[in-house]
């Protein structure tokens, strides 16, 4: 019986080369899908959920006229607020991942560094 294995050889120049193409396309193929910022998206999405863990936590939105006068908020209107700036926070990341599909790295920080804002994280 003949051993299938035997035509692929390292001694054999072809099959190296082979070998060699192949581990290319194994280890650069994820890296060809992504833009040119999805590290920094994928470093502020987990310092997000870790912040997520810490209930005092969150995004944030500007301060009302109302806050400013001293009036205070009803539980209404403090949902009200936490799912504007979810929104707000969730906004900012997709625009960073829409610039970062079209390969447009500024625009992608802009939005990355509004999130950030958003969230109170460090800037990094």
């Amino acid at each position: 019986m003949r051993n299938p294995w035997r035509a692929v050889s390292l001694r054999n120049p072809a099959s190296v080369g082979i070998l060699r193409i192949a581990a290319y396309f194994i280890l650069f193929a994820g890296a060809a899908q992504a833009g040119p910022c999805t590290t920094q998206i994928d470093q502020t999405e987990s310092q997000i959920h870790l912040a997520a863990l810490n209930p005092a936590t969150g995004p944030t939105a500007p301060q009302t006229v109302d806050a400013q006068l001293h009036h205070q908020p009803t539980p209404g209107a403090i949902q009200q607020g936490e799912a504007k700036a979810n929104a707000d926070g969730d906004a900012a990341l997709e625009r960073a991942r829409k610039a970062d599909a079209q390969g447009n790295i500024d625009g992608c920080h802009v939005a990355l560094r509004q999130a950030r804002d958003l969230y109170g994280l460090d800037a990094k």
